[in-house]
């Protein structure tokens, strides 16, 4: 178990656009978002070696139904979720976070 999770501030932003971009258009499609993302943060609070090596030193939970990624380096004994990633935005366009 990883202990720590925190959150890039661009990531963190990332996660409000796309909840507020989703409340626009359905409560219930923000809810969902909301319940994937909360459920993704919680499998690799659980298991953060359990995703794939992805670049940059991150690893990479795909989201089973939103077309988002969750993006997050492990560093000793926490995660940092640098980026939520919509699927269509260019690949490593977060490479530049600092943790």
């Amino acid at each position: 178990m990883a202990g720590k999770i925190r959150f890039h501030p661009k990531a963190e932003q990332e996660a409000e656009g796309a909840v507020q971009w989703y409340r626009e258009r359905s409560t219930m499609a923000a809810a969902g978002f909301v319940a994937e993302l909360s459920h993704a943060v919680q499998q690799v609070a659980e298991t953060p070696e359990r995703w794939p090596r992805y670049i940059a030193n991150t690893r990479r939970y795909i989201f089973p139904v939103y077309p988002f990624s969750l993006i997050y380096r492990l560093l000793q004994h926490e995660v940092t979720i640098v980026a939520v990633a919509h699927a269509k935005r260019k690949p490593g366009y977060w490479i530049s976070r600092k943790d």
